[in-house]
């Protein structure tokens, strides 16, 4: 099956047993409040993240150099934020992990591993020519 639609099924059912176990343990009001807690403190963390991410992407700009790490992690934060926005402890907990500079160096590591391009072999070969008329 398409990972996709496994992750679109997977994750909700995950999300429901969650709210019965932790609703079952301190009250289905409790949880609630917890859900809309943090994603309120998770998205001030985006917040305060994605600003010192632009400064270091426009630091790396005055440098004449490309941003390529503030790029991904403002992607990543934009990432954090939704899943802190969507209700659910599992969602919450991976959007907190992504809003760590330590988790999210950990996953980039883990995705450049993963794509990393193979390299090309350099089949060239060298050569002057001339044209003839």
């Amino acid at each position: 099956m398409n990972s996709l639609l496994l992750i679109i099924l997977f994750v909700p059912l995950v999300e429901i047993y969650l709210f019965i176990q932790i609703g079952g343990q301190i009250g289905a009001f409790n949880t609630i409040l917890m859900i809309l807690l943090t994603a309120v403190i998770g998205v001030y963390f985006v917040r305060l993240q994605g600003l010192s991410t632009m400064k270091s992407g426009i630091t790396q700009l005055y440098k004449n150099q490309l941003p390529v790490y503030e790029m991904m992690s403002g992607a990543a934060l934009a990432g954090a934020a939704l899943l802190l926005i969507i209700p659910g402890f599992a969602t919450d907990v991976i959007g907190f992990l992504l809003i760590l500079p330590f988790t999210r160096n950990i996953f980039f590591k883990y995705l450049g591993k993963k794509y990393k391009k193979e390299k090309v072999k350099d089949d060239l070969i060298e050569g002057e020519y001339e044209d003839k008329d």
